[in-house]
């Protein structure tokens, strides 16, 4: 990694942020980007003055135009592109009947529109380096979750995305990683959206029982330098996928007793 030019979206908590610290130690050139420009201004702040190489974009990726000035400034910046990790995000939990289609749009316009519009300026530089996109999608993008639709139908299509792009770029050294982490200890379903949009607020699982972001963070890196084509982060996601293969109406109970057992679940 050392030297090599990534740009990490959702940067400022979690995943994203555990991302930036390795890759920073690894010797990379970081480039965060999220929304909260105080957040991730911050801990490019203190890495820059450790002596790391890091650069911060304010970002929303559900705004096209950010998306193109997110490349811009990086190239401007570095030069180049080697990576670009897709970890943006936002969950949401209600059910299908209830919800407000404002919800739906907006998990669409930040997990699958953020990659398309990420990847399609960021592309021809990465093309250059035969360097690699990736996609920090979930298991969710393989087995519709209940009470997740929005955060399914999101992830599938990213992967769909993902999925074409690998195979349109076979003959370019284009390296594309579609990577799935279990349930991952982070704020992530605190801010993930109820059925009117608004914020859930508190976590409706065991978040002290969940892989921490920083082993998520170094997986994926791994990944990257072994040039997977995708990762399942747990036994149980492994597990799940394999079984749909073959028995999806079995797996269909398994998955909804599992979700009927979180705090005040939607559905029983």
């Amino acid at each position: 990694m050392k030297d090599k030019v990534v740009i990490v979206s959702g940067a400022s908590s979690g995943i994203g942020k555990a991302l930036v610290l390795a890759l920073a130690a690894m010797g990379a050139k970081v480039v965060l980007a999220a929304r909260n420009n105080n957040l991730i201004g911050e801990i490019s702040s203190a890495l820059n003055a450790k002596g790391y190489d890091t650069f911060a974009v304010q970002t929303d990726v559900s705004i096209e135009s950010d998306c193109k000035l997110l490349i811009e400034k990086t190239i401007e910046k570095y030069g180049k592109i080697d990576i670009l990790i897709n970890n943006a995000g936002i969950s949401m939990r209600a059910l299908f009947e209830e919800v407000d289609l404002k919800v739906i749009h907006q998990l669409m316009d930040v997990n699958f529109w953020g990659t398309v519009y990420c990847t399609k300026y960021a592309l021809p530089f990465i093309l250059k380096e035969k360097g690699s996109v990736v996609g920090v999608s979930s298991i969710a993008g393989y087995k519709g979750l209940p009470a997740r639709s929005g955060y399914s139908a999101s992830k599938f299509a990213m992967q769909g995305f993902l999925e074409v792009l690998r195979i349109e770029n076979l003959k370019k050294d284009l390296h594309v990683l579609i990577a799935c982490p279990g349930f991952t200890a982070s704020d992530i379903r605190k801010k993930a959206l109820a059925k009117d949009g608004s914020q859930q607020g508190e976590t409706p699982r065991n978040e002290d029982k969940m892989m921490s972001a920083e082993v998520v963070a170094h997986r994926i890196i791994n990944a990257v330098i072994k040039r997977k084509r995708s990762i399942i982060m747990t036994r149980d996601g492994i597990l799940t996928v394999f079984l749909n293969k073959f028995f999806p109406a079995w797996v269909d109970k398994m998955v909804y007793e599992h979700m009927a057992k979180e705090a005040d679940a939607p559905f029983k």
